[in-house]
């Protein structure tokens, strides 16, 4: 059974960091594309990040600058390094993997910006 299982959320102050991470239990972690997504109180879900199996990455227009992805294939693992956070990125995030018709989703972690 595929499981992804997100980690690393909790509350940070506005102007602080925080990093994320996504465990795969998937085969072939490296062929899978990885996204960040999030889901704010009342709103829908957004993507945030991307990375492809060869690497590039993607970014939603108001965390450019800010957020950071990454992937180690070694470890099935992908990262989602947060800096400079606001009380906008306030949002429950979720590890999403996909290839071809495969699709797959973490159960989401909280992350609260706040004094």
């Amino acid at each position: 059974q595929v499981q992804l299982v997100e980690s690393g959320g909790g509350l940070v102050q506005p102007g602080g960091s925080l990093r994320l991470s996504c465990a795969a239990s998937l085969s072939l972690f490296s062929m899978y594309n990885m996204r960040w997504y999030r889901q704010a109180p009342g709103k829908q879900r957004e993507l945030v990040a991307a990375i492809s199996s060869g690497g590039s990455t993607n970014y939603a227009d108001p965390v450019k600058g800010r957020f950071t992805i990454s992937r180690d294939n070694a470890k099935n693992t992908v990262y989602l390094q947060m800096n400079s956070v606001k009380s906008e990125d306030t949002a429950v995030y979720y590890c999403n993997a996909g290839v071809l018709s495969r699709d797959y989703w973490g159960k989401g972690t909280l992350v609260t910006v706040s004094s």
